[in-house]
């Protein structure tokens, strides 16, 4: 698993940000914006977009004095893909396990 996967699913393991990212699905924000949304300061709004950025599942644009965040649905296409991985593995194992148990029950 490279750094930036790392940094992803550090950065999906707070519920925060995972709402975060539902905001971010629906439209690009400003911290002021993101920030309207949860009982928090901006400075810890701040935080939560910067460990976003740095787990690359949002880009930030500086427009002027503002910031815009934007979904970065390639960086959760690779965590997506990390997931898919396992989900098959596991899928695979239970279906093994089945075959054996139903071979055993006739």
């Amino acid at each position: 698993m490279t750094d930036a996967e790392q940094m992803g699913f550090r950065a999906l393991a707070d519920p925060t940000r995972r709402n975060i990212l539902q905001l971010l699905a629906n439209s690009d924000m400003t911290i002021a914006e993101v920030a309207e949304n949860f009982e928090m300061t901006r400075a810890a709004v701040k935080k939560h977009l910067t460990i976003l950025d740095e787990g690359n599942l949002i880009s930030v644009q500086v427009r002027g004095r503002s910031r815009l965040n934007t979904l970065n649905a390639d960086g959760l296409k690779r965590i997506f893909d990390w997931f898919e991985y396992f989900d098959a593995f596991w899928d695979d194992r239970l279906n093994s396990l089945k075959t054996e148990i139903e071979k055993d029950i006739q």
